[in-house]
């Protein structure tokens, strides 16, 4: 009986998605939580006017980008201070 081999592709990607990696200027933290504030009030209001899925949906990423980028922020300031 023959062996059969079988070719393995192998697509490399970004550790990090696309929308979650940083800037080249780094935000303050004290500007990503003043986004934040904002981007959490327009949900709200969003979520008020009962608006469809796909607004919410992109609402949703630019908070969850705000949130990630906020904790890089703090990880940076307060491991240089240590």
């Amino acid at each position: 009986m023959p062996m059969m081999t079988m070719e393995m592709s192998t697509v490399l990607r970004p550790a990090t998605p696309s929308r979650f990696r940083r800037g080249r200027t780094p935000d303050t933290v004290e500007s990503l939580l003043d986004e934040i504030g904002c981007l959490t009030a327009e949900r709200q209001r969003l979520r008020e006017r009962g608006v469809d899925a796909a607004r919410l949906e992109r609402n949703r990423v630019k908070l969850a980008r705000a949130q990630w980028k906020l904790s890089h922020a703090l990880i940076e300031r307060y491991h240089h201070a240590a």
